[in-house]
């Protein structure tokens, strides 16, 4: 017997249970007997790289030389290319060799920072419906969550969520070590204004809180004004580190290339732990990402041109089928409220229905954190036509309401 062979160890056992396994396995079983499943589950985008990305890659990788071992940091010319994206796209300069490390992919950052920086006990303050790395990076790392909600009435509420994160700090023992952000917001889709970033800069200061901001979505925006960066706050960098990617910007989720930017303490923390992890991205990689960042832009705007139709799309053919869906402002995600009919039924076992009634996987809200109940998040990753063979179905589970809450309504194995 191997030890303690009857106990979850420590770690694993602080993780709550993965609500959207049960739904991916569900879509595994249906796949395997030949069913045809229109997939919103993920955020995987679908779109290709950009061919002078793919290139530099192909063109780097034929020189042996860049074989070796790389440089955990990230090379010098790939900092210097995120250093010059931030003073072009925020106005905003950064050392590229003090105030910039790039990451193996946002997720990556976010989770060694937590272990860097945090002490067994400490508070943490994350949003709530949240991507899951924002709270359970710092869970594994030993850390106790409060969360805030993201979403009032609807919307994002700067106002109402000041408020939520004053009555934490007041009511929290010891003092939080760290609050995390994230606009635009995955799962909620949800924006927030420099004026917002001011605020909590300054109230993060004020308590001697650090700040970290998730900007992955940084160029995925539809209506209105591109979403600002944290370091644009006055002050920000005493407080702030935030965290990018390549994955959605220039639809390169495969490759893991992200970045760390802003305060110098929370950078070399980061820099010194990823040292002893490990050796940075394949140089290859890191080349072509620079090249991206270097290169030409109309890619992005190209990028963003298609999940603005598909987004347009969903909320027209969905609506036609009785499914209001509020129009995302930014990032390649609806979150959309549980059709009134179907509502009682909660967002796991909706989910559940629509993938065994219309072969259509959406996630539910519910695995984002308990204020996400009573929503799906959709991902822009099928193309027009196949959203619009997903409409069709949803409408035929709509239409047959009341016969599916007869059925499931009051079955506990349906939630």
């Amino acid at each position: 017997m191997t030890p303690a062979a009857h106990e979850e160890f420590h770690r694993i056992k602080r993780l709550p249970p993965y609500v959207f396994a049960e739904v991916n396995r569900l879509k595994a079983e249906y796949r395997a007997e030949g069913v045809d499943i229109i997939d919103f589950g993920m955020g995987n985008p679908d779109m290709d790289t950009p061919s002078h990305i793919v290139e530099k890659l192909v063109e780097t990788v034929r020189k042996p030389r860049t074989h070796r071992y790389s440089a955990s940091k990230g090379i010098p010319g790939l900092r210097r290319a995120q250093a010059g994206y931030y003073e072009r796209r925020f106005g905003v300069s950064l050392n590229p060799e003090t105030e910039i490390i790039a990451t193996l992919g946002s997720k990556e950052g976010l989770a060694n920072l937590a272990m860097a920086v945090t002490a067994p006990g400490d508070v943490i303050l994350a949003p709530n419906p949240s991507y899951p790395i924002h709270p359970y990076g710092f869970m594994i790392a030993g850390a106790a969550l409060r969360h805030i909600p993201v979403v009032s009435g609807g919307g994002f509420d700067a106002e109402a969520y000041m408020s939520a994160l004053s009555r934490a700090v007041a009511h929290s023992v010891p003092k939080p070590a760290a609050i995390v952000i994230n606009f635009p917001s995955n799962p909620t889709a949800q924006v927030c204004d420099l004026d917002f970033y001011k605020e909590v800069v300054a109230f993060a200061k004020k308590h001697e809180i650090w700040l970290l901001s998730d900007l992955a979505y940084a160029e995925i925006y539809y209506d209105g004004n591109p979403p600002p960066s944290i370091l644009q706050a006055p002050g920000a960098k005493d407080v702030a580190v935030e965290f990018t990617s390549l994955s959605k910007t220039y639809s390169m989720p495969g490759w893991r290339m992200g970045f760390a930017q802003g305060n110098e303490r929370l950078i070399g923390a980061l820099t010194r732990i990823k040292s002893y992890l490990d050796y940075g991205a394949f140089t290859p990689v890191q080349v072509a990402a620079a090249s991206a960042l270097n290169g030409p832009q109309d890619c992005i705007d190209d990028i963003r041109a298609i999940y603005k139709s598909r987004r347009d799309v969903l909320v027209e053919a969905m609506g036609n089928s009785g499914w209001d869906i509020p129009p995302p402002p930014a990032t390649m995600f609806a979150w959309a409220p549980i059709p009134k009919v179907l509502e009682r039924l909660g967002s796991l076992a909706f989910s559940k229905i629509l993938l065994k009634r219309a072969g259509v996987a959406v996630s539910p809200g519910v695995g984002f954190g308990e204020y996400g109940e009573g929503y799906v998040r959709l991902g822009l990753v099928e193309n027009e036509q196949r959203i619009r063979q997903a409409a069709r179905g949803v409408k035929r589970v709509i239409a047959r309401a009341d016969e599916i809450i007869a059925e499931f309504g009051e079955n506990s194995g349906a939630k």
